[in-house]
This record gives C-alpha cells, sequence and structure tokens, in this order.
C-alpha cells in the first residue's frame, strides 16, 4: 500500500502565467513550498509533481530534478489522464490530490486526511468538496480503484479537467466523506490565482518564521493583523 501525493502544476496558468516558479519568498518558488510543506507529513510515502508534455513546462521538470522529487508529464487538457497515468507508473494505491496553486498547504490536514481515509472504507476523502476550511488548504485522498472508475467511466471535459468531481457527482458509485471545520473559514484565501494572492503568500512567509507554516499559524498572523485579508480581498468575493 503506497500513499502518494501527487501535486498538479502547470506553467501556463491563464490568470498568472508561470505562477508556480514565482518566488514566495526572497529565494523560493511557489512550488518549492508546496513541496517541503508536504514533506513534513507523517503518512506520504511519496511526492510526485505531474506536469503537462507541453514544452515550457521543461522548467517545471528541471526545478522539480533540483529538488530530487520524481516529475511526471502527461495531458496537458485532461488532468484525469495525467493522475492515472501517474498513478500506475509510480503503483500508488492510494493518492492524495493537491494542486501547486496552494504553496501553504497544511501537511497536518493533510495527514489527518489521510487518517480518516486510512482508518475507514471510504472512496473519496475531502476537505474543498464541501467548503468550510480556507481557500488554500484544499486536500483529496482516494483510491486508485476509485481513480481508475473515474478514468474508464467519465465522459466531460470538466471531469477530465478537475480530477475529481466525478466522485462527487456520482455519490452513489462511491463511499465519500466531507471533512467540515469547527466554524467556516471559507471566506478566507491564500490560495495562489492572482498577482494579489501572491503578494499575500509572500507577506505571510515574511511574518511567520517558523515551517512548516500551518493553517493555525495564519489565522493567528490574521486575527493580529487583520488588515491582511484586505491584500486579497477582491479575488475572494469573486
Amino acid at each position: 500500500m503506497v500513499v502518494g501525493c501527487i501535486i498538479q502544476a502547470r506553467m501556463g496558468s491563464t490568470r498568472l502565467p508561470g505562477k508556480v516558479l514565482m518566488n514566495a519568498d526572497e529565494k523560493n518558488p511557489l512550488l518549492y513550498y508546496v513541496v517541503t510543506q508536504l514533506q513534513n507529513c507523517k503518512f506520504l510515502d511519496k511526492i510526485v509533481v505531474a506536469t503537462t508534455e507541453l514544452k515550457e513546462d521543461d522548467k517545471i521538470e528541471k526545478f522539480v530534478a533540483s529538488m530530487n522529487i520524481d516529475c511526471f508529464r502527461g495531458s496537458p487538457t485532461d488532468v484525469l489522464d495525467r493522475y492515472y497515468k501517474c498513478a500506475l507508473e509510480f503503483s500508488l494505491s492510494t493518492i492524495v490530490r493537491i494542486t501547486a496553486d496552494n504553496p501553504l498547504i497544511d501537511p497536518t490536514l493533510v495527514d489527518d486526511a489521510i487518517n480518516i481515509f486510512n482508518s475507514n472504507s471510504f472512496d473519496y476523502v475531502s476537505n474543498a468538496h464541501i467548503r468550510s476550511f480556507p481557500h488554500g488548504t484544499e486536500t483529496e485522498v482516494f483510491s486508485f480503484t476509485a481513480l481508475e472508475k473515474a478514468w474508464k467511466n467519465t465522459k466531460t471535459n470538466y471531469d477530465k479537467e478537475h480530477v475529481t468531481p466525478y466522485f462527487y457527482n456520482n455519490s452513489d458509485k462511491f463511499n465519500i466523506f466531507d471533512i467540515m471545520y469547527k466554524e467556516n473559514m471559507s471566506y478566507l484565501r491564500w490560495t495562489v490565482d492572482k498577482a494579489d494572492d501572491l503578494k499575500l503568500v509572500q507577506t505571510i512567509t515574511s511574518k511567520i518564521k517558523k515551517r512548516p507554516i500551518l493553517m493555525n499559524d495564519i489565522i493567528e498572523l490574521f486575527s493580529k493583523e487583520p488588515n491582511l485579508i484586505k491584500i486579497n480581498a477582491n479575488n475572494s468575493k469573486n
């Protein structure tokens, strides 16, 4: 039983092209943070970055190699196919899906999700389907069997692009568990979609010196400096 995290990453973001290799601090890009945050997980056996076969993503493969992390390259548009073939190549029995948009992914939340998945007979566990956690903490865990079923049966481009909608749009076929936070914190946002989001992440990494940076660290920072939330407030509203 191999629990593997597949981080999907690409240079071709429409709103902020090349963002995954933009700096989150004075020297390290977003993708560095995604990987190093996840390296603090206790229940992950493997981390793989899954990017596309496009020439522009050669930069991602080169950077990932510099971190001694495996890289898989697949379809630019069919991300479900990319995940399936990546999981197949690395013999992953349980897959954790993380996107490179989330440089401050909390390893304790990832471990919690893996633990819930391993302790039960769920096909899919997520804190992102029904939203109560902040944007930037999205964690999804699913079995290879469930992934293969989605890969074989889905017909829509939307499912193929977003990987997991087939699970919760066919809830009669899968045993699904939604992780809920003790209160609704979904109005908070430290995912990186636009330039203002990147500015906020850069501010967070400059103000919080401990590593890894956890969700509660950021919430505590925001409680002390509530004006920080205004940095990307327009993006949160959208």
